[in-house]
């Protein structure tokens, strides 16, 4: 069932074979079924200063960086720039309002998939478009054992953030692998783009309203509904990733 998936892959990059050490978890969608709570706070908050982002396009800027998503709706509205003090303001009542919703739940399957990559002696990775200091301490209350601080990369620690390869790129530096020895897991098409940029082999799980055509256009390699899907597949896809 994957094996087209992955021989296509290694014949695109050249690779022998795919050797997997690291697995890159995204989080808002993949880990957390917190992308509702997401996309109503960014309607709301950018509505308050006449800007205009709709829930559901909220949800195809999913893994921008903060001030990239307030960029994007501004100059598109003014035909230029927000100033640093409007971005950090807005975020910062964005990331009031969603706080404002109850704690969202560990997304179906997530828990379940992370202790058989565990298992298979794989290293978890966390890469991250989020700031947010609550979704990131709830990570050792909701994964407990399954996140090294060290294995984790934030909106805090990269320049430019998705679609540009660059977090996925310090993640796989971060778990000391190359782009062949390791999967992405994502949720949103921008985070899908940046994977796939960034040389590993990138599996879409569709967890939102998109069609899941949206994720193969951004070129994700594999397709599941769900995150509970991929943990019902994950034996199959394990044995056909080591073959």
């Amino acid at each position: 069932m994957f094996e087209k998936s992955i021989s296509d892959y290694l014949q695109k990059h050249g690779y022998p074979h795919l050797q997997l050490k690291a697995a890159l978890f995204d989080m808002d969608g993949v880990l957390f079924n917190s992308m509702p709570y997401h996309a109503d706070a960014w309607h709301k908050v950018m509505e308050r200063h006449g800007l205009h982002l709709s829930r559901e396009e909220a949800y195809l800027h999913e893994g921008r960086t903060g001030a990239s998503t307030i960029n994007i709706v501004y100059q598109r509205q003014f035909g230029k720039d927000a100033s640093p003090e409007l971005i950090e303001g807005i975020y910062a009542e964005k990331s009031k309002e969603f706080n404002s919703h109850p704690e969202p739940e560990r997304m179906p399957g997530a828990w379940e998939t992370l202790q058989k990559v565990k298992a298979a002696g794989i290293t978890p990775v966390l890469v991250t478009g989020s700031g947010q200091h609550s979704l990131l301490d709830r990570l050792t209350h909701n994964f407990p054992g399954m996140f090294d601080r060290s294995h984790m990369v934030t909106a805090f620690d990269v320049k430019y953030g998705k679609p540009n390869p660059e977090p996925y790129l310090m993640g796989l530096e971060k778990a000391g692998v190359q782009a062949h020895e390791a999967i992405v897991v994502e949720n949103a098409p921008i985070g899908v783009q940046a994977g796939v940029a960034a040389g590993i082999f990138t599996i879409a799980v569709n967890t939102g309203p998109l069609d899941g055509q949206v994720l193969l256009d951004a070129g994700a390699n594999l397709l599941f509904p769900s995150m509970q899907a991929l943990c019902d597949n994950w034996q199959e896809l394990l044995d056909a990733l080591k073959k």
